[in-house]
């Protein structure tokens, strides 16, 4: 595919679609990771004179408009963060927008109002795909984040503009993500948390052949250790993915590939306490869940990630939302900060976490997509990197 730098933007109309799906508190932008992220893209583009028109999403609208879910807050921010004014239009498509981009000047940047607005967005409807193509003449995807979404902003719209290509935020996200799956430096640690097997099971089967150790944590742990016969009293775990857990074990057996699991955990009556206590794996009380990984564990999961070329992360460790269980993935994530290694992470809990524990800085490298990080990971073909690659 096409990178930004490779299409002719001087005095050209240029829709990106960047990915601003960003908390909102009390009006305001509570958290600005990834507006940050585009700058590098946008600040290219009004270097070269384009005259920027920018769309994302915010939050599941579902074809409505919903006040609360608003970009204006974004575009406020947006503005301090470019040092110039961010024009924000009502809408996404319609007579007035088009009216308001062909009003720009070369170097200013209007923010249109959000996509999920209009059903026509994940419907991928190819008469909204048109409406949003005649704001601009060329197309930049930096949203990584939605390409494993086919909707009218990420695929139909590249049907009808005259370039396309990646921003600067995306093209690097394919790098990092291609080098995991094709060429890591070896060894290659693979450390997945969060609630569910059924969502990690392709990364698992898709990258067993690659890795070197695999180490599992979170309340998808707890349907690892109920295949390998351990009660896991109230735990949350996934009864139709026991058989998938004991095959994803047998082969990382057959592979070679050391499977790390718990061998103590934090328990708890409910995730909502207010302090756990630390037992072995296999005295899990019948009234008590587990909610974190325990202190030997952490330890055993700090050493197994030493000396590795690799290491790729996603999901928290445990229920880290409550601070009463976020020691064990604060304490991991802290090791893997401290290794020279290629540290990766991706998902939305995971880099919440990270932040919690002060180290994302320190990562090599951090995702901004979930759902688009792990099909990746799985090595599918995401329908938005498809789009420009078929363009190009």
């Amino acid at each position: 595919m096409k990178i930004i730098d490779q299409l002719s933007l001087t005095g050209r109309r240029v829709f990106v679609r960047v990915d601003y799906n960003v908390p909102l508190q009390d009006g305001k932008v509570a958290d600005d990771t990834r507006l940050r992220a585009t700058l590098p893209t946008l600040r290219y583009a009004l270097e070269k004179e384009a005259k920027l028109i920018l769309a994302s999403h915010l939050g599941r609208p579902k074809g409505k408009r919903v006040p609360e879910l608003s970009l204006a807050p974004v575009a406020e921010r947006l503005s301090e963060l470019l040092g110039k004014e961010v024009k924000f239009a009502p809408d996404c498509i319609g007579e007035e927008v088009e009216k308001m981009a062909s009003a720009l000047a070369p170097g200013e940047v209007l923010l249109l109002e959000n996509l999920r607005f209009h059903e026509g967005e994940t419907k991928n409807d190819p008469e909204f795909a048109k409406a949003l193509a005649r704001l601009a003449e060329v197309y930049v995807n930096d949203a990584f984040a939605v390409c494993h979404r086919a909707h009218a902003s990420v695929v139909g719209i590249v049907d009808y503009v005259e370039e396309a290509g990646a921003g600067f935020l995306l093209a690097r996200e394919i790098e990092y993500l291609s080098r995991v799956v094709t060429s890591p430096e070896k060894p290659l640690a693979l450390v997945v948390g969060g609630a569910k097997v059924s969502t990690k099971i392709g990364v698992l089967s898709n990258l067993l052949p690659r890795i070197d150790k695999l180490l599992i944590g979170g309340a998808m742990a707890n349907t690892f250790l109920r295949a390998e016969g351990f009660s896991v009293g109230r735990s949350f775990y996934e009864e139709d993915f026991l058989e998938e857990a004991r095959r994803v074990l047998d082969e990382a057996e057959h592979r070679g590939v050391k499977v790390y699991l718990p061998v103590d955990v934090i328990v708890a009556p409910d995730e909502k306490a207010s302090e756990g206590r630390c037992v072995p794996i296999g005295e899990i009380p019948e009234t008590e869940a587990a909610y974190d990984i325990g202190e030997e564990t952490r330890k055993l999961f700090a050493k197994a990630l030493e000396h590795q070329g690799t290491i790729v992360w996603n999901g928290p460790l445990g229920f880290f939302e409550n601070p009463a269980f976020a020691g064990g993935t604060v304490y991991v994530a802290r090791a893997v900060a401290a290794e020279n290694a290629v540290t990766m992470a991706g998902g939305g809990d995971t880099l919440r976490a990270l932040k919690a524990a002060g180290v994302k800085r320190a990562f090599s490298y951090l995702s901004t997509g979930g759902g688009a990080f792990l099909e990746f990971l799985e090595g599918k073909k995401l329908p938005g990197i498809a789009a420009l690659e078929k363009k190009s």
